[in-house]
C-alpha cells in the first residue's frame, strides 16, 4: 500500500508541474542515460536555467507586453 501511495504521489507532483510548465528533472535525466549517453547530465540548476531560457527566448519579440 505504501508503494503504491508513492507512485501515485510521485505521478501527481509529475503532472501538476507539467500542468504549469515545471519539466521534470528525473525524467529527463533518465532520458539523457539511455537515448544520449554521450552527452553530460547538467545540474538540477542549469537544467533549470536551460528550459526557462527555452520557454521565454523569443519573449522580447512581443509587440506590447
Amino acid at each position: 500500500m505504501n508503494r503504491s501511495l508513492q507512485q501515485f504521489w510521485r505521478r501527481a507532483v509529475q503532472t501538476a508541474r507539467l500542468a504549469i510548465g515545471v519539466p521534470d528533472y528525473d525524467t529527463y535525466v533518465l532520458h539523457l542515460r539511455r537515448f544520449h549517453p554521450e552527452r553530460a547530465v547538467p545540474s538540477y540548476e542549469e537544467f533549470f536555467r536551460q528550459r526557462q531560457d527555452a520557454r521565454y527566448r523569443n519573449g522580447g519579440t512581443r509587440g506590447c507586453c
